[in-house]
């Protein structure tokens, strides 16, 4: 049976049997990883994995099970143990389905799906090739934690009592390489990475091999900073961290509870003037790309902070309620973020034009308290004097508070990573502390 006929009878079920709302997602999923570790083949991996779940509402009270068996037998006992617990739970006038009329209408072909015929064999090719990259780049890469190359195929549908049904497949590929350099007795590791929809879109394993093995190399000869005020220079890999504790902040949860620096912000000035940050759940080929959210709503491109001012929230249709609110689509989480440039400089540029301060290559734990908005980080990078690398540094902490961070903002880099669901170039704040010795 196709996903959409398994789903539709088991829904048809659970409203024969008792539901007055329910809401079901099916999805099925298939593909490979492989290893490479010391130019040799040292792990593959092939998986095939399919999931049913089930939510149903009965007088405003909810129950949700779910397995990973399609057994006939086995989704109605599902049903039933989802239409015993919805009988067992306490009502809240919060619960169901988002309203009919916010189901999406219109189906958007988003590119998701770029099947590429990868086989296990040319992946094997691959990582070889990639973590060998990461050995001939310098004789200082002296070992590495393996190369990986990866596909997977997924195809998913969702339905519900409205009548919405919904069904997404996609695709993705991804190589990445962990690099060992060793001097004088002090080894340091790091790694590169890609990942995308479609093959085509991915980089070449030797650049990444090659990134890999030159990142581990630049980080050897570190040293720790004396604590003490300076600019700091996020690159790109480090700066959509930032950003993704604005989204935590803004996430309905988060304001619901009172658990979020940004309570009652909305329309309020958090951010420099510059500052400009869309939503947009149909870019092409993106990783968070759908036309429709976790409970079938219409999904559409929206300004979050505009100006500098906070204009939207990241909304389920229960969070929306518990705020007095609307959805804004954001069932599962958010949908591509889009950081603007505010200057058309990269990260290298904008080091250029540093008297000093301490560029972030990475950052250890996590120490971010979103209640309060207070920051400690430990990181690591490298300094910069008169607008060059000095040296390498590591063992020191970023702190601060993220709405003071959030002011202090100067720049905004035009040298996004396309991985992933933020999309955010290099960022300059002025003068954080940083503890050192």
């Amino acid at each position: 049976m196709q996903h959409t006929d398994i789903a539709s009878d088991a829904l048809e079920y659970a409203m024969k049997n008792g539901a007055e709302e329910a809401s079901i997602k099916l999805s099925t999923g298939s593909g490979f990883s492989v290893v490479s570790q010391n130019q040799a083949i040292d792990l593959v991996e092939q998986f095939n994995d399919q999931s049913f779940s089930i939510s149903i509402y009965i007088g405003k009270a909810i129950g949700s099970a779910s397995t990973n068996d399609f057994s006939e037998e086995q989704l109605r006992m599902t049903i039933e143990k989802a239409l015993s617990l919805s009988r067992l739970t306490e009502k809240d006038d919060c619960n169901g389905l988002a309203e009919k009329d916010l189901m999406a209408t219109e189906v958007k072909d988003l590119e998701l799906y770029q099947p590429s015929g990868l086989t296990i064999k040319q992946a094997q090719e691959m990582a070889i090739e990639c973590e060998g990259a990461a050995f001939d780049v310098n004789d200082l890469v002296v070992n590495s934690e393996g190369a990986t190359v990866g596909s997977y195929e997924s195809h998913s549908v969702y339905l519900n009592s409205h009548g919405f049904i919904g069904e997404t497949e996609s695709t993705g590929h991804n190589v990445s390489c962990v690099a060992i350099a060793q001097k004088d007795g002090q080894m340091e590791m790091d790694y590169d990475y890609s990942s995308t929809r479609g093959l085509d879109d991915l980089s070449d394993p030797v650049s990444i091999g090659q990134s890999a093995g030159n990142r581990a190399v630049s980080n050897l000869g570190s040293r720790k900073l004396k604590t003490q005020k300076a600019p700091v220079l996020l690159s790109p890999r480090i700066s959509k961290s930032l950003i993704s504790h604005l989204l935590n902040a803004i996430s309905g949860t988060s304001l619901y509870r009172k658990s979020s620096f940004l309570v009652d912000k909305i329309d309020e000035k958090i951010l420099p003037s510059f500052v400009q940050i869309y939503e947009d759940p149909h870019l092409k080929r993106g990783f968070s790309s759908t036309y429709f959210d976790g409970e079938g709503v219409q999904t559409n491109p929206r300004g979050l902070i505009e100006d500098g001012h906070l204009r939207g929230y990241l909304l389920s249709s229960y969070s929306a309620r518990r705020l007095g609110l609307e959805t804004t689509a954001n069932a599962g989480g958010h949908h591509n973020i889009i950081v603007q440039n505010s200057v058309d400089e990269d990260l290298n540029s904008i080091i250029k034009d540093m008297k000093y301060g301490f560029l972030v290559t990475g950052f250890i734990g996590s120490g971010v308290n979103i209640v309060n908005g207070d920051y400690s980080r430990g990181a690591n990078g490298f300094w910069v004097e008169n607008g060059e690398i000095a040296y390498p540094v590591n063992e020191v902490t970023v702190a601060g508070n993220l709405t003071d961070m959030f002011s202090k903002i100067q720049k905004i880099g035009n040298d996004p990573e396309t991985d992933g669901s933020v999309f955010c170039g290099t960022v300059l704040i002025d003068e954080l502390m940083i503890a050192g010795e």
